[in-house]
């Protein structure tokens, strides 16, 4: 066999081990992921008129809300479920599995990859469930085509995988699985602050440098204009440049820290 052949060999093992993780364990990705639903449902029915109605200049309509807020929701689903890789990283790390594996014959890269392939997956069947709860209260998107479809589908996976790569390289830096965990939590807030619940334009104005200029943003407004035909404008390239930027650099910085010498 040839050095790729191993490579995806290993990598795919990895990739089971992580799944059974997941599997057995299915508490952490379960409060992970029951944060974005409570949140849905919170704003919808709870807030619903009165934010549409501040939207919508007065007019209070729980539909448009719902289809306002749906996408937001989705990117922030994925940003709390590859907290998840960051702790099972960081626990790799710290019990001493990573240091046997270190021994073994296999690819060196392969347990990060494992965990990071694990991580896209897991987020894509959060957002799914997400958007399956989304759907039951009222989410229509019914002038989404084909070809927009498969765009946002590919917009949230590009995002899962640049978020995954920032998280593992959280884990990696961090001394524990607790301080893992709350390493990675901008990548929960940093949504609670971009366009996901209010318009940036309905923001204060010393506040909307904060929405408008990070990654969750452009990556919002695409996926909303792909699935209710809003205006994209300049978000979609911004979408894309973030997720090449971050996974980038989450790659570089994941790869250094999982090769340098243990302490």
């Amino acid at each position: 066999m040839n050095t790729l052949s191993l490579a995806v060999r290993d990598a795919s093992t990895m990739l089971r081990r992580n799944l059974l993780h997941a599997r057995r364990y299915p508490s952490l990705t379960l409060n992970l992921l029951l944060t974005p639903i409570i949140l849905l449902l919170l704003f919808v029915y709870i807030f619903g008129d009165a934010m549409s109605a501040g939207i919508g200049g007065g007019s209070a309509d729980r539909s448009d809300y719902i289809a306002y807020v749906v996408p937001g929701i989705l990117m922030m689903t994925i940003g709390g479920t590859v907290v998840g890789a960051a702790v099972s990283v960081s626990m790799d790390m710290t019990e001493g599995i990573i240091a046997r594996f270190r021994t073994m014959a296999i690819h060196r890269g392969s347990v990060i990859i494992g965990h990071v392939i694990g991580s896209v997956l897991q987020s894509v069947a959060s957002v799914a469930l997400v958007g399956a709860v989304a759907v039951a209260i009222g989410f229509r998107s019914v002038d989404a085509t084909p070809l927009e479809w498969l765009a946002a589908f590919g917009l949230l996976v590009l995002v899962a995988l640049a978020l995954t790569w920032i998280a593992v390289g959280m884990g990696l830096g961090s001394p524990n699985a607790e301080a893992a965990s709350n390493n990675a939590m901008p990548l929960i807030v940093l949504p609670l602050i971009s366009s996901a619940f209010v318009p940036v334009d309905a923001m204060p104005g010393w506040f909307r440098p904060i929405a408008e200029y990070q990654p969750f943003t452009p990556a919002i407004e695409t996926l909303r204009g792909l699935l209710l035909g809003t205006e994209i404008g300049h978000n979609g390239w911004l979408a894309l440049a973030w997720c090449v930027v971050l996974t980038a650099l989450g790659y570089r910085w994941s790869m250094a820290l999982f090769n340098r010498d243990p302490r």
